[in-house]
């Protein structure tokens, strides 16, 4: 097999036969968060176009991501195999798994899945390919796939779902492969993934961090310039990286678990019914705060956290304050003096929710 261009990403912090980048390394001047949230909101920039500076996590940030690890690594290693079963059953015989993660939420999820279907008998290829909302996956990075792989066992990888944007435009902008893309997540909330461990919202202990679970490298960035999608490998995280580390957590886990069984594609009337559910909550929640752009409300606790990370946040809600899983986030909204509010059961089956603050609200 032909060898990928020297030019791309690599592998990132990762080994690198753990996964292939397929992005073209940039340089882009970063944008502060506040000026980058007007530029979206006012149709000025498509956030894809910029980026702002990532930090390290702190201390008490990287406690709360120990906390998770701890409290739902065994969680996740059993998902992991029973989405590792259900992929090798429905793998066509003598033919290589290949494994299409979307950056950067899929590419720990990714990795483990490669090593469990290893250990299952299958040759697996790993990539890493962007997606950007509004604008699809990188159509010159799936045709680097195709032209070196067949399509029956090909498997794009996330990590959750939120309210289903990306799977949405998944579907739509792969929708010239030989059959309809197929989706694999730890959770699927909305009911949009081919195939979940589950459809609840908890906290992944991946989820709860950036680049330094996830091979140190950016979130993708549009070519103005046509090409590949692009992206930086984050070199001054170097210190605080446990991508590699996590993945040998969840391994460690995993030699714990008891056979389990493998995970089913949604049934259609079930498909519908979380569709449903998370259709009435962004209803509700665009009701409630006045908001008229769907992308300032964040459904999910990976996506809750993130955006408080990455965005400017009006106002936090969840389920319920004492739930583990979220402590996270509240501790992020404190931190950052957003309000935080408890709704109970209006937000099911999402756990938590990020308000992302109007351009034209003052701070």
């Amino acid at each position: 097999m032909d060898s990928l261009p020297a030019e791309l990403l690599g592998s990132g912090s990762y080994p690198a036969d753990e996964v292939s980048f397929l992005l073209r390394p940039v340089a882009i001047a970063s944008t502060d968060v506040a000026e980058k949230e007007r530029l979206i909101q006012t149709r000025q920039r498509h956030y894809s176009e910029m980026i702002s500076h990532e930090s390290a996590p702190s201390e008490r940030h990287m406690a709360f991501y120990q906390r998770a690890l701890a409290q739902n690594g065994p969680r996740m290693a059993r998902d992991v195999l029973a989405l590792a079963s259900a992929l090798s059953a429905a793998c066509v015989e003598r033919q290589p798994v290949v494994l299409v993660s979307l950056v950067r939420a899929g590419i720990p999820l990714g990795v483990l899945l490669r090593r469990a279907l290893r250990r299952c008998g299958h040759e697996v290829f790993h990539y890493g390919v962007s997606i950007i909302r509004d604008r699809g996956i990188d159509q010159q990075a799936l045709s680097m796939i195709l032209a070196r792989h067949a399509a029956a066992n090909l498997f794009f990888v996330d990590g959750w779902t939120g309210k289903g944007v990306i799977a949405r435009e998944l579907q739509r902008s792969a929708a010239g492969l030989p059959q309809p893309p197929r989706l694999v997540v730890l959770a699927d909330p909305c009911g949009h993934a081919w195939l979940a461990a589950s459809a609840e919202d908890w906290i992944i202990p991946s989820g709860v961090l950036g680049a330094t679970v996830s091979g140190l490298v950016s979130r993708s960035i549009w070519p103005v310039d046509g090409g590949l999608h692009g992206s930086m490998v984050y070199h001054h995280l170097r210190e605080a990286d446990v991508s590699t580390p996590f993945i040998q957590a969840i391994e460690a886990f995993q030699a714990d678990v008891a056979p389990v069984a493998a995970a089913l594609p949604w049934p259609v009337q079930q498909a519908a019914g979380l569709q449903q559910g998370s259709q009435r909550v962004m209803q509700w929640l665009a009701d409630r705060h006045a908001v008229h752009q769907p992308n300032r409300i964040k459904p999910g606790i990976a996506e809750a956290t993130r955006a408080l990370l990455r965005r400017m946040p009006e106002q936090v809600l969840v389920r319920h304050l004492g739930d583990p899983d979220v402590q996270l986030l509240v501790y992020l909204a404190r931190q950052a003096q957003v309000s935080v509010e408890e709704v109970g059961k209006q937000i099911a089956p999402y756990r938590a929710a990020t308000i992302i603050r109007s351009a034209g609200d003052a701070k």
